[in-house]
């Protein structure tokens, strides 16, 4: 009589998109664990770019779905797991960058980008042309000090936070065998600095920015992992699109569309391996919720609760299997 089947190896990739972008996740997560019966702390890899790395940092970390859900509604949590030490009301800060720095952020990173045209995306270009920002990106590392103090990386062992260098132009990913040293803390605020929004952090002789400068999620990462399944919740792309009236609106869209159709490159690239990826992203009604600024902490509740309700349909259609 043959034993049991081993559990099937999973990743998670948590992508970028800013304050909604977290929201929409959080309640993106929580549908997930509950309609497919699995805990996403229980992944083989933790890949987290932008608001994502916040997230991956939080679930490498032990923090549970529920905690996170329930911080993001402002609720305390119950147990006496880790404690996160950030306050969307006071630390998200304004929906608008404070004016930047005069000067560009890397006049090495535009040579970069120049000389190999082909490989740069074109918000990578633009990352080494905007100006320095102003943004505090403090609060974050707080946030993930609560998590692994003393410089430490997460207990998980195969958290990988995305960055981008702003002088090479070139995709860094912390955490990864191989990868540069870094604390977390370091790590995760790289990843989530917006450029123009905020200063690049320097880690080590380097400075870095906002992951999702080369890819939404870098799914690709996982490509030559062998895992069975990954999960990419990714709010920075869709796959249904409602009708804005604003000018604003109409453009974050068209933009959404070309950033989708980038990941959806990456996700043929992985399921060509003989990885089954499943791929959510806000619909329609999340969309309305979000409206045209990721950075709009008004909308923030909104946007969870809409993605508490609209993401379990969303799971419920990819026909995600339950585990055990």
């Amino acid at each position: 009589m043959s034993g049991p089947s081993p559990a099937p190896r999973r990743g998670l990739v948590l992508g970028a998109g800013g304050v909604l972008g977290a929201a929409w996740t959080t309640g993106a997560l929580a549908a997930v664990q509950a309609e497919y019966g699995w805990d996403p702390r229980e992944a083989d890899v933790l890949v987290g770019t932008s608001a994502g790395s916040v997230l991956a940092a939080s679930l490498g970390c032990g923090i549970d779905v529920d905690t996170l859900v329930a911080h993001q509604q402002g609720l305390e949590p119950s147990g006496d797991g880790p404690h996160i030490d950030y306050d969307h009301d006071r630390d998200a800060g304004p929906g608008r960058p404070p004016l930047p720095r005069p000067g560009i952020a890397s006049a090495r990173g535009v040579l970069s980008v120049a000389r190999r045209p082909r490989r740069a995306t074109p918000m990578m270009a633009l990352s080494t042309l905007l100006p320095k920002g102003r943004g505090s990106i403090e609060p974050v590392g707080r946030l993930v000090d609560a998590l692994a103090p003393d410089g430490a990386w997460a207990p998980h062992p195969r958290t990988w936070i995305v960055t981008m260098d702003v002088d090479t132009g070139r995709r860094v990913v912390f955490g990864r065998e191989g990868s540069h040293p870094a604390a977390l803390r370091d790590a995760v605020m790289a990843s989530c600095s917006i450029p123009g929004w905020y200063a690049p952090v320097r880690i080590g002789t380097h400075r870095y920015v906002d992951g999702g400068a080369c890819s939404p999620t870098s799914l690709d990462l996982v490509a030559r992992l062998g895992l069975d399944e990954v999960v990419v919740l990714s709010p920075l792309t869709s796959l249904e699109y409602d009708d804005p009236a604003t000018v604003a609106g109409r453009v974050e869209r068209r933009v959404r569309r070309v950033v989708t159709k980038r990941l959806i490159g990456e996700v043929k690239k992985v399921a060509a391996t003989g990885t089954r990826v499943t791929l959510l992203g806000p619909g329609a009604e999340d969309l309305v919720a979000i409206g045209a600024n990721l950075m709009d902490p008004r909308r923030r509740r909104r946007v969870l609760d809409t993605s508490l309700r609209t993401s379990v349909a969303a799971v419920r259609a990819q026909g995600l299997r339950p585990v055990g």
